[in-house]
């Protein structure tokens, strides 16, 4: 079995994109585990994941990394930040942010044995609710379904430190259905460029349509 390390905690088992349990003998989303080299590694499935599809799609910039502090915003039921809890590691942390109560009850059962996952309930459009609960981060992911996506970065990026990461899945159907995708990337990213610089833009198609990735480095 040949084992290729792409990033700190994310390797190609085989060519298939994985990253090393940290919950041994235990799936998230249903995902495949591997055993190799006396390690687990769980298969990270590009259709169901934007960072894995912009991994795939030869993102230069993971400063996800074993210890990192993360702020991930749209944690939904989990497949995406559990596999970010795998890459920080033991030492990290993942604040795990998420508005539906019903995604909520079911990513509860992905952060049981997982201790570096913190699931917090709450608006992400208001952060003030949880501003007690999480610490400066080092990275700040966001890929969230509403309208004022950019803003929302923006208001949650007090808790990102001076040079962290910031990475933005941008739907552009959740904002306007009217306007081309395009136009509406550069829209949202024009509202970031006075607190961001822009390191990456990366196509995630086939695996999501009318989506962009970016990659930001917070001034």
């Amino acid at each position: 079995m040949k084992i290729v390390k792409l990033f700190d905690g994310v390797y190609l088992v085989d060519g298939k994109l994985a990253t090393e349990n940290i919950e041994k003998r235990h799936r998230v989303y249903g995902e495949e585990l591997i055993h190799a080299n006396n390690t687990e590694y769980r298969l990270w499935n590009p259709y169901r994941s934007k960072l894995a599809a912009a991994i795939i799609n030869k993102l230069k910039t993971l400063e996800i990394k074993q210890g990192s502090s993360v702020l991930y915003i749209g944690s939904a039921t989990g497949t995406t930040s559990s596999h970010v809890s795998d890459i920080v590691g033991n030492d990290g942390v993942v604040y795990c942010i998420e508005i539906s109560e019903r995604n909520m009850r079911q990513f509860l059962n992905s952060c049981e044995n997982r201790e570096n996952m913190i699931p917090i309930l709450a608006d992400a459009g208001k952060p003030e609710q949880y501003s007690d609960i999480v610490s400066e981060c080092d990275v700040l992911y966001q890929d969230i379904s509403t309208r004022n996506q950019a803003e929302i970065l923006l208001r949650n990026a007090k808790f990102l430190k001076r040079g962290g990461i910031a990475y933005f899945a941008i739907k552009s159907q959740s904002i306007d259905i009217s306007k081309s995708p395009n136009e509406i990337y550069n829209n949202e990213l024009k509202v970031l460029e006075k607190d961001f610089n822009m390191l990456e833009k990366i196509d995630i198609e086939p695996y999501e349509k009318k989506h962009m990735f970016a990659v930001l480095r917070k001034k």
